[in-house]
């Protein structure tokens, strides 16, 4: 099993509103059933502010079934509306 977690930090310009959104349009990678689990967290306030705003966790069978997830529309998608609202990434893949 290969989790998957992804953290941004947002623009400050519209930040609130983004959150939302980025949470609204993370639903919609719930129809890829290659993603066994599925998370989208926010950082709880009052805490640095040089942690990550936003993540994703997900866990997937393999690493190739990553790859899939990455390749997909939903996720292009997705990552295309991301790219416009961050100002830093930041990623990794683990065994569990």
């Amino acid at each position: 099993m290969i989790r998957h977690i992804c953290m941004f930090t947002l623009k400050e310009d519209n930040r609130e509103k983004n959150i939302i959104e980025f949470f609204e349009r993370a639903e919609k990678l719930r129809e890829l059933e290659i993603i066994k689990q599925f998370s989208i967290v926010r950082n709880v306030e009052r805490t640095p502010v040089s942690n990550y705003d936003v993540a994703l966790i997900f866990d997937f069978d393999t690493v190739e079934t990553l790859d899939e997830y990455q390749k997909s529309q939903l996720h292009m998608e997705f990552g295309e509306f991301v790219y416009s609202i961050r100002i830093d990434r930041a990623c990794i893949d683990y065994e569990i």
